[in-house]
């Protein structure tokens, strides 16, 4: 199984890249940050140096989205930094929750995103692609190129066109029953497509909280730091129960029933622990949703994970104990995974 770290591009940049450089050291080998222009610093400017000051790592949004950069400008950075580094950049993307909604504008559509998609990895690769009735090439692109485009999904219809057009899956939330069911949703959708589904590469990303013991003081206060997940997950939820009803064949019941009692969402808290507008998810979301507990829990858990078909466990690090977390990771939980 592969590692992420996941971060924010909080000031100063210097911190990302160094925590970056830490989980590198600790056997992670996925390096992930947020992407919305408004919340956080730029990615891309930061992407740079974290991929100067380390010699494996893999770098990208999770999730960028078609929305925010015209798509030539994002196939050209990514190509920019794989061509100065040599293949090391992943394309996550998705419809744009926060990116979108705090510049005043809506998510973007599936259609979108499936456009977007083929135009990214086309001219990401250096070949002609059609964008708007123009045909282009990044002509400076050298052979063998590569830019893999990850597609982030939850509803029926995303996952469905995860399986059959992404060459990766990024499921945000680490549930056992929920990845299972998503995972097949987005693995007969490739079988459907003629193709071959372990071409999809299915990362799962959700906030990891290594304590000392299982005692009620410390899970509770892990709870706690990894609480916000579920208010952020809890967005993309809403969206879909607008879509489908509170109680549709199409979407388990297990993704929609917490978010009943969620009032409202200011994103000048997203993603942050002590998120005042997740109050309403409940203790069990949060351990269902994330991995908390003692080194022997998140072992455990993985192991489940990497059973249903998961090939990398990405650690979103928004948390009182990012460098513990990182350690933690790299001097038990990698290698008793990866034994």
């Amino acid at each position: 199984m592969d590692f992420g770290l996941v971060l924010q591009t909080d000031p100063p940049a210097s911190r990302v890249v160094d925590l970056m450089r830490r989980a590198e050291r600790n056997g992670f080998t996925y390096g992930w940050t947020f992407d919305s222009a408004v919340l956080w610093q730029e990615p891309f400017v930061i992407y740079s140096q974290i991929l100067a000051n380390t010699d494996r790592l893999t770098v990208g949004p999770m999730v960028t989205n078609p929305g925010t950069r015209t798509w030539e400008v994002t196939a050209s950075t990514f190509a920019t930094l794989n061509d100065m580094y040599g293949n090391r950049t992943v394309c996550g993307i998705g419809r744009g929750d926060s990116a979108m909604r705090v510049a005043g504008r809506k998510p973007n559509t599936l259609a979108r995103i499936s456009e977007a998609m083929k135009v990214i990895r086309a001219l990401g690769r250096g070949e002609e692609t059609d964008l708007g009735g123009t045909t282009i090439r990044l002509p400076w692109v050298q052979p063998g190129a590569e830019l893999p485009v990850w597609m982030a999904a939850y509803g029926p219809k995303a996952l469905k066109m995860t399986g059959e057009e992404a060459d990766g899956f990024i499921l945000q939330l680490a549930d056992l029953y929920l990845t299972e069911f998503m995972v097949k949703a987005v693995k007969d959708a490739a079988v459907a497509a003629g193709r071959d589904p372990g071409e999809v590469t299915i990362c799962v990303a959700a906030p990891a909280y290594v304590t000392e013991d299982d005692s009620p003081e410390a899970l509770a206060h892990a709870r706690e730091q990894c609480r916000w997940f579920g208010g952020m997950v809890g967005n993309h939820v809403a969206d879909l129960v607008s879509r489908y009803g509170e109680h549709s064949a199409q979407i388990p019941d297990e993704l929609t029933d917490y978010i009943k009692a969620r009032e409202g969402y200011d994103y000048a808290h997203h993603g942050r622990s002590g998120n005042p507008d997740t109050r309403f998810v409940p203790d069990e979301i949060v351990d269902r949703f994330c991995l908390i507990g003692p080194v022997e829990a998140h072992i455990q858990k993985l192991n489940a994970l990497r059973a249903l078909g998961v090939d990398q466990f990405a650690v979103y690090d928004m948390h009182d104990a990012q460098e513990a977390t990182i350690d933690a990771y790299g001097s038990k939980v990698i290698p008793a995974v990866n034994a």
